[in-house]
């Protein structure tokens, strides 16, 4: 089998790509906001997610490789669109997302296989949320939730910080 090495940011060194599981490959790619068009940014990481979707199918079958990309669709600059546009939140999201597709498939991006929306996921994520503030992880402050440093003596090593 082919061996795949993959610079790893948090040790900053090459390593072999060791699958948790060779028949059920995973990844995710966090996908956009869609309030607007999508931007270089954007495109940059779908093309090198891409190139990796491409060659894990390759190695391993594309039968046992699940590519994940989500898009976002609640937020503030959302309904900041919508009001600005008359348009309602869903129509801006809907047309975003269609916008989104097509761009990248005009970019000869594979599309993953599964691409949920942030929406349907709510109450899983008020769930978490709750667990990672009765943890110690995070805190509410200000109508917001932040993440506790503190809580994490790794904190920072990855960007080198």
């Amino acid at each position: 089998m082919t061996t795949i090495t993959l610079q790893n940011s948090k040790t900053r060194k090459k390593e072999q790509f060791v699958p948790i599981d060779p028949k059920n490959v995973r990844m995710y790619l966090c996908g956009p906001t869609v309030y607007d068009r999508a931007h270089m940014g954007n495109a940059r990481n779908v093309i090198m997610f891409d190139v990796l979707f491409r060659l894990l199918q390759h190695v391993y079958g594309s039968a046992h490789v699940t590519y994940v990309r989500n898009f976002t669709d609640v937020d503030d600059k959302i309904n900041q669109r919508a009001a600005a546009s008359g348009q309602s939140i869903s129509a801006v999201t809907e047309e975003t997302i269609a916008w989104y597709l097509e761009d990248m498939s005009a970019l000869g991006n594979l599309e993953p296989n599964h691409m949920p929306r942030a929406t349907e996921y709510i109450a899983q994520m008020i769930t978490m949320i709750e667990d990672l503030i009765g943890k110690g992880y995070a805190y509410a402050a200000d109508g917001h939730v932040l993440f506790s440093v503190q809580s994490d003596a790794e904190y920072g090593k990855l960007s080198g910080r």
